[in-house]
């Protein structure tokens, strides 16, 4: 679902109200389970997750990608402009995946910036029953799914895990050991954590 909300009159409430009656009625449209593709641009994403959920859908898709447009000062037109997925960006749904594992009642997707095997596997101990992917076969090939597939396989054999299901969830916040990392927000905090790694 995207809609941008530039309405000043229109409410948070009547914008998600209007999603979920739209969930709704497609939910009770089609005999088929329904997959909604969310943004994690609302308040209170938990509580709406969860009310999607509730209107019907069997499963969540994290995260709805919006494409900026770009100011063409030369033109003084606005264009579209379309920036591939980088690995970083993973990390927002793989945080809410991980969040909302064992809350909801539906299976959940992860649809950005899934580059190598390694977003794989953190997607899936996340919580995430699979991710798409996307940007990686744009910049290279088609090949890349089965590098994907091998690795991970041989990753999982490496280390004595005999399915996908027993190893999803496993860094969920429900079971890791410090289940606040997953909702510190504080800049200077995150920084002076011993653990926190800083990419430059």
């Amino acid at each position: 679902m995207s809609d941008v909300a530039v309405d000043p009159q229109r409410s948070a409430l009547d914008v998600e109200s209007a999603y979920l009656s739209l969930v709704e009625a497609v939910c009770q449209s089609v005999d088929v389970p329904v997959a909604v593709k969310l943004s994690p641009y609302f308040s209170s994403f938990a509580h709406f997750a969860t009310q999607v959920v509730g209107a019907g859908a069997d499963g969540l898709v994290l995260f709805n990608r919006f494409y900026q447009p770009e100011l063409d000062v030369e033109a003084l037109e606005v264009v579209p402009h379309i920036v591939l997925s980088t690995p970083d960006e993973s990390r927002v749904p793989i945080r809410w995946a991980a969040i909302l594992y064992g809350r909801i009642k539906a299976s959940m997707a992860i649809t950005s910036g899934i580059h190598a095997p390694e977003n794989v596997l953190q997607a899936i101990m996340a919580g995430a029953d699979v991710t798409n992917v996307c940007s990686l076969l744009l910049k290279s090939s088609i090949a890349k799914i089965d590098w994907l597939l091998k690795s991970v396989t041989w990753w999982m054999e490496e280390h004595e895990y005999e399915s996908i299901e027993q190893m999803k969830g496993s860094l969920s916040q429900k079971a890791v050991a410090d289940p606040m990392a997953f909702e510190r927000a504080n800049y200077m905090k995150t920084l002076l954590t011993p653990e926190s790694t800083i990419t430059l």
